[in-house]
């Protein structure tokens, strides 16, 4: 084989090298890059979320529907919601917005458990969430950000019982939270595992209250994401609150657009 021949075959192979390492570094990352230049996250999903616990209700009547059983109570039959996000540097905001109502149709048993009257239980919730943001860690695998603000929740919980009548209890409260979110990259490719936690507690009506979440998502291309996620959120009222020792929880589909 003359020089001509292997100079030709080593060119070649350099320039699949190349161009394998060229495309491999253009592949989309779903690490966030940390920079100067402003980035902004918005992300409408679809929690479908159930809730087993507690639901507080007062009066004879409601004393029937305090609910503790470990099954789902709720399934849910409205709602919207969305977050956003905006970073510059390691600095960065973001606000979560969910409006749900939760429905679970039963039996709420009268007259010494004897009878059994036909009932109707509805969750309203409103659930606001606002924090800040700080990049605490930032590589071609991770991406990890420490966070601290409040969330506020506006709850509604209303019985329907057929031929006895209605009992209804509504509560708000503000709660300060800290926590961390982010992502970890799977292999060096665009699927990625998207995490969330925080807790707090101490204001209103509330004892604790903590939300989690983790699943898999995938990157396409600098501008979209797309992720399947399971979450729970908490809540821990005091005496004669709504969500007493109560969980909200269920798969969520998001969609991400960055821009």
């Amino acid at each position: 084989m003359n020089k001509k021949i292997l100079l030709a075959i080593f060119s070649s192979a350099a320039f699949l090298v190349f161009a394998s390492s060229a495309y491999a570094d253009a592949e989309p990352t779903p690490i966030p890059a940390v920079s100067d230049v402003w980035r902004f996250e918005l992300t409408p999903y679809l929690w479908a979320t159930g809730i087993k616990g507690t639901v507080g209700l007062d009066s004879g009547l409601a004393k029937s529907a305090d609910f503790t059983t470990s099954n789902v109570l709720g399934a849910l039959k409205s709602g919207g919601m969305i977050s956003a996000e905006a970073h510059k540097g390691n600095w960065g905001v973001m606000g979560d917005v969910i409006s749900a109502t939760l429905q679970k149709a039963g039996g709420v048993p009268v007259s010494g458990g004897s009878v059994t009257l036909a009932d109707k239980v509805t969750l309203q919730q409103t659930v606001l969430t606002g924090v800040a943001t700080y990049t605490i860690a930032n590589n071609k695998d991770a991406y990890v950000d420490g966070l601290l603000g409040v969330r506020a929740i506006a709850a509604t919980a209303t019985l329907n019982v057929s031929g006895v009548g209605t009992a209804s209890k509504a509560a708000s409260t503000i709660d300060p939270i800290i926590g961390a979110k982010g992502r970890y990259r799977i292999a060096d490719s665009t699927w990625y595992v998207p995490f969330y936690g925080d807790f707090g507690g101490g204001g209103g009506t509330t004892n604790l209250t903590w939300q989690a979440m983790a699943g898999v998502g995938k990157t396409f291309g600098s501008l979209i994401d797309a992720s399947l996620t399971y979450r729970a959120l908490y809540y821990d009222m005091k005496d004669g609150g709504v969500l007493q020792k109560t969980t909200m929880l269920g798969p969520q589909m998001a969609v991400t657009f960055k821009f």
